[in-house]
Parts: C-alpha cells; sequence; structure tokens
C-alpha cells in the first residue's frame, strides 16, 4: 500500500478498535481528506492525531470544489471527550456522530469550538430524545446549519449542500 504521507481516503469501517481507542492512526497523514470510522467500538478520540488537511473534493466539469471536511464517528460507544475533534480538526464542517452514547448536551458543548462546524449528525443518540432537542442544539451551536439533515426551520439538506452527504445511504 501506499505511505501514509499519501493516503488521502481512509475507511477503516467494521474494523476493531484498540481497547475502544484509535491506535495506529499518526500525524504521518498529512494529505488525508476523508476519514470513516464508522461502528469500529471507539469509545474514545483521544488519540486522534491532528489532521488539518482533513477535507473533500469533488469535482464537477472539471472543476474542483471544495465541498466539506468530514468525519465520520457513527455506530460507536463514544460518550464524551469531543473537544479533542476542536484541537485536533479545527477545520472539521461535517461531522456524523449517530449511533453513539451521547446523553446530555453538556457533552456536545465542546463542538462550539469547531466554528466551521455546518452538519451535525445525532441519530440514534439518547440525547436526540431531550424536550427541545433540535431547539437546544441550535441554540448551543449556533454555527450549525443542519441538524441530522435539516435546517432549524426544517427544511433538508439541499441538494447542492448535500453533494456527498448521502454517498452511504444506499447501504440500507
Amino acid at each position: 500500500g501506499a505511505p501514509p504521507s499519501q493516503v488521502r481516503e481512509l475507511v477503516l469501517d467494521n474494523c476493531r478498535s484498540d481497547e475502544g481507542k484509535i491506535q495506529g492512526l499518526t500525524a504521518d497523514y498529512v494529505k488525508l481528506e476523508f476519514l470513516s470510522l464508522i461502528n469500529v467500538g471507539l469509545t474514545s478520540i483521544a488519540k486522534l492525531p491532528k489532521l488539518v488537511q482533513l477535507k473533500k473534493e469533488f469535482v464537477v466539469l472539471g472543476l474542483s470544489f471544495l465541498i466539506w471536511k468530514q468525519l465520520e464517528l457513527s455506530d460507536n460507544r463514544i460518550s464524551a471527550g469531543l473537544e479533542v475533534l476542536a484541537d485536533q480538526l479545527p477545520n472539521l464542517t461535517h461531522l456524523n456522530l449517530s449511533g453513539n452514547k451521547l446523553k446530555d448536551l453538556s457533552t456536545l458543548e465542546p463542538l462550539r469550538n469547531l466554528h466551521r462546524l455546518k452538519s451535525l449528525d445525532l441519530f440514534n443518540c439518547e440525547v436526540t430524545t431531550l424536550d427541545d432537542y433540535r431547539g437546544s442544539v441550535f441554540k448551543l451551536l449556533p454555527q450549525i446549519t443542519y441538524l441530522d439533515g435539516y435546517d432549524p426551520d426544517d427544511r433538508e439538506v439541499s441538494d447542492s449542500d448535500a453533494e456527498g452527504c448521502e454517498e452511504e445511504e444506499d447501504e440500507g
């Protein structure tokens, strides 16, 4: 395989994490644009390396457009420690934490420091059962445009905003 310094996309979905922590993912992945760690049993993101480049580009009609900087962490056991994201991934714009053990709004507070965050997915997290969940999250994180695929007025992500957001939906 390619050396870490040349890897642009890393999909580790359904691999087992080491004692619930990220191992082996180092800052050597300097060109990494897309990272997916779905259903790997993570309980902590503490060992997430600084990946300033994390971004996704789409080429449309020969033109390159920077659409988002995305991290997929759905279906893990993360319950806290989100402050690591602001430190290690300051340019993150799309974050999927669906299916994790996030129970209350206080666990989401560190995301306030992700100033470029536009889209947050929390499907199947206990926090979604709280009274006025959507209103509370939009108030806590005023920088986000979409929560679980909808804006504050319950309008779905538009096609132009969703390029790639729905890439993996066809899994069922």
